[in-house]
């Protein structure tokens, strides 16, 4: 996987967290999202990469399934709440 495809897939995975409104400490992980984000690209550089054009076409152009399964990569990575995973889970279940 490259630097770009990880930094798409652990934006699309932040925007997915976004649409679990129905989890109450959501800010709390999205906070954590951010801050893994920003240590990634902090490490990670890309020379001459819009981050903040590429995250806006990830907000507005992938659909609402890939940013869940995306969340569900990133919870991973960060250790994120059981809870949310499962309630990802049962969301995409839905959509399917």
């Amino acid at each position: 996987m490259t630097k770009e495809d990880e930094f798409k897939l652990l934006v699309s995975g932040y925007y997915g967290v976004i649409e679990m409104d129905e989890y109450k400490l959501k800010e709390y992980i999205l906070k954590d999202l951010e801050e893994y984000i920003k240590n990634f690209v902090a490490l990670n550089p890309i020379s001459g990469y819009d981050y903040c054009n590429v995250a806006e076409e990830i907000k507005d152009g992938t659909p609402l399934k890939r940013k869940l399964q995306d969340s569900l990569l990133c919870l991973r990575r960060i250790n994120g709440p059981l809870e949310l995973i499962l309630m990802v889970k049962a969301r995409l279940e839905e959509i399917k």
